[in-house]
């Protein structure tokens, strides 16, 4: 069975924001319904543990360039799809 932690240590900290930034911030929150915290700490959480790797980072700046792209036939994209 699988056993999710439930509780993780926090420590309140405090730190200054532009207005601007803040208000924003709240405003994102409010929209997904969460609290300002746990919209912020989400936010950091996915900057800190999802950064792409070497591989990612190469092919995304891959098809940023546009080298090597070629043309898309979107018939045998079709034809693919509906033989699969």
């Amino acid at each position: 069975m699988y056993h999710m932690e439930t509780t993780v240590e926090r420590k309140q900290i405090s730190f200054w924001l532009r207005k601007d930034l803040l208000e924003r911030l709240q405003v994102v929150a409010k929209e997904e319904n969460r609290s300002l915290n746990n919209f912020v700490e989400s936010a950091l959480m996915d900057i800190i543990y999802h950064k792409p790797n070497a591989i990612t980072l190469e092919s995304m700046r891959e098809a940023e360039s546009g080298k090597e792209l070629k043309a898309l036939n979107l018939n045998n994209l079709k034809d693919h799809v509906k033989s699969l």
